[in-house]
């Protein structure tokens, strides 16, 4: 859990006019301005999880509006106006960095307000930056609407004013303080936000004067909405946008910001999967996002991430700019997946115990145009992995795509497999899918932009077979780690997708290695399975046309072959039945 901020290094009041707005300033004063600007009901609480990931590179200033926190508080509506909180911010700006322009971070009514105020004529010279999460400028949206509705397409229009319905309730003078006052508890709010967002209730901060803020604050829609949805103005920026949208956002819907590109100048737009309320249930994600506009812009070196979010008239390849790192990528299934995520514009990293097979892939991949990078690595070795992802994120930045496929072949009656065999296969098969998630996953989840981890299982974690202990243990660990992990990271927004393939024909067959047996006679049974599978055929390249698509659906369990399909229902409605003829055939 991100920690509190240890408390402001500087405080300072700033007037506007006739308010005094209470300003928090943490970091060093020197470096790049970022101004957070938060939004109804909160205070500058509201970034208490941000500004310790900010903080340590940038000069970060928080505060209250008007009417919020201890910044001056009133009950006229009128001081509530969207240029009276323009006004404020350019003041605030003014007072903490002179002469150099900042950036900005504002979420819900806070990015409203900085709506208001980046599209004013001075807000070039002082905004250099506009990250917006969770609120929309009021003018675009009155002017969406319309263009919507006189061409005929009620839809959009329709589900952002059910959205919005609670709104005309907080323009009701007086009846939100009787309705609402339940909800204003502090105890009641924080679970509310929290189930709302799928955070923990204590990862909702509030200000001292939150039932206060909760009522005053309703001011704001009714001194603005009306007016910006009755006569919406043409309301045009140059200063470059970032928009955050939440998917699941409760409030604003996301099909209301699809006509921003022709209000702005540069924007950005990064869809993530989550509440309305991400500065307590994303701060990696809004920090990250965050700094690598500011990087883009001061450094002219935009990450992968943004490149993907910029918005253009330019047709991108379905995995253009995206990072994939794939294990066991040297042959078979792992080589068989950097191609056809190369096909679609990725970048690959291939990693395999074989050097020189990663190396074969790289070149095949190159060869039809795409950029791949080898490595060699031993999956079972957890210090090798950790050092193995520590190389590929300083070489080419934490993957958007984790594809954990390196494993072995394992048969054999269970007495006849040596305790060193068993734990071998345990090693790589199991040991090699945490090793990857827990490096370049945690990562992943660190840098908060949300991602995909595929983890490769089979068809045998859930089909009982004599003669395949190991082995089915491995992929049967396999597919309950991920369906833990995936739980563990869904606040993330990181897909965990298990791939259970069937009878494939790969390089593994031949290599299986056979318990209890003469090298004579594995080598006999190893040429016999791999004769009979390739007969199957059903090659690598098909599986992998399947992790594509896991990945681009959000598929959470994904049975490949058609026997993989029929042993998973099958299992899960029948399992006695499996058991019985698992007791009684045995395939080895």
């Amino acid at each position: 859990m991100t920690a509190s901020p240890p408390g402001p290094d500087a405080e300072r009041t700033v007037r506007s006019g006739e308010f005094d707005l209470a300003v928090y300033e943490y970091g060093d004063s020197a470096a790049e301005t970022v101004i957070l600007v938060h939004g109804w009901p909160d205070d500058h609480h509201l970034w208490d999880r941000v500004i310790p990931l900010l903080a340590g590179r940038f000069h970060v200033v928080a505060y209250d509006t008007r009417g919020h926190g201890r910044s001056t508080r009133t009950s006229r509506t009128q001081d509530y106006r969207l240029d009276a909180f323009a006004a404020d911010f350019f003041a605030v700006a003014d007072a903490i960095s002179p002469e150099k322009p900042v950036h900005v971070l504002a979420h819900d009514w806070g990015s409203v307000q900085m709506w208001e105020a980046v599209c004013e004529p001075r807000a070039t010279a002082r905004i250099a930056s506009f990250t917006s999460v969770s609120g929309p400028n009021l003018d675009h949206m009155g002017k969406w609407m319309r263009a919507k509705l006189s061409r005929g397409a009620a839809w959009g229009p329709f589900t952002q004013l059910l959205s919005s319905a609670y709104t005309f309730l907080f323009m009701t003078p007086g009846v939100p303080r009787v309705v609402l006052r339940p909800l204003s508890a502090e105890a009641v709010w924080r679970r509310f936000v929290g189930l709302m967002n799928e955070t923990a209730p204590e990862n909702v901060r509030l200000g001292p004067n939150f039932r206060e803020d909760f009522f005053d604050g309703m001011r704001i829609y009714r001194a603005n909405i009306v007016q910006r949805m009755v006569d919406a103005r043409e309301r045009r920026t140059d200063v470059p946008v970032q928009l955050v949208i939440a998917g699941r956002d409760v409030a604003v819907r996301p099909a209301g910001y699809e006509n921003e590109s022709q209000w702005t100048e540069r924007l950005w737009r990064r869809e993530v999967p989550a509440g309305h309320w991400l500065p307590f249930s994303h701060p990696e994600l809004l920090a990250t996002a965050t700094t690598e506009l500011i990087d883009s812009l001061t450094a002219g070196t935009p990450s992968r991430a943004l490149r993907r979010a910029e918005v253009s008239a330019r047709v991108r390849r379905p995995f253009e700019d995206q990072l994939v790192v794939i294990t066991g990528g040297g042959s078979g299934i792992g080589r068989e997946t950097a191609l056809a995520f190369a096909r679609r514009g990725a970048e690959i990293v291939v990693s395999d115990v074989n050097l020189d097979a990663a190396k074969e892939t790289v070149t095949l991949v190159e060869a039809e145009g795409g950029v791949a990078h080898a490595y060699s690595v031993d999956v079972s070795d957890a210090d090798a992995v950790a050092e193995h992802a520590a190389t590929v994120i300083a070489a080419h930045a934490v993957p958007d795509v984790l594809i954990n496929n390196a494993g072995i072949g394992q048969a054999g009656d269970f007495f006849d497999t040596s305790a060193a065999e068993f734990d071998r296969v345990l090693r790589v098969n199991l040991g090699g899918v945490i090793n990857g998630c827990r490096t370049f996953g945690a990562a992943m989840a660190e840098r908060g932009l949300g991602g995909h981890i595929v983890n490769l299982s089979s068809m045998a974690a859930y089909t009982p077979q004599r003669g395949f202990s190991a082995y089915s243990t491995s992929k049967s660990a396999v597919f309950m780690f991920s369906d833990c992990l995936r739980a563990e990271l869904s606040g993330k927004g990181i897909g965990v997708h298990t791939i259970c393939p069937g009878i494939v024909h790969t390089n593994i067959v031949a290599t299986t290695r056979f318990s209890g047996l003469s090298a004579e006679d594995e080598a006999a049974k190893q040429a016999k399975y791999d004769a009979l599978y390739r007969k199957r055929h059903y090659g690598p390249e098909k599986v992998a046309a399947q992790i594509v698509r896991a990945v681009q659906d959000g598929r959470d369990v994904v049975p490949v072959t058609p026997e993989a399909h029929l042993q998973y229902h099958f299992h899960r409605f029948a399992p006695a039945i499996a058991r019985f003829v698992a007791a009684r055939v045995k395939l080895t």
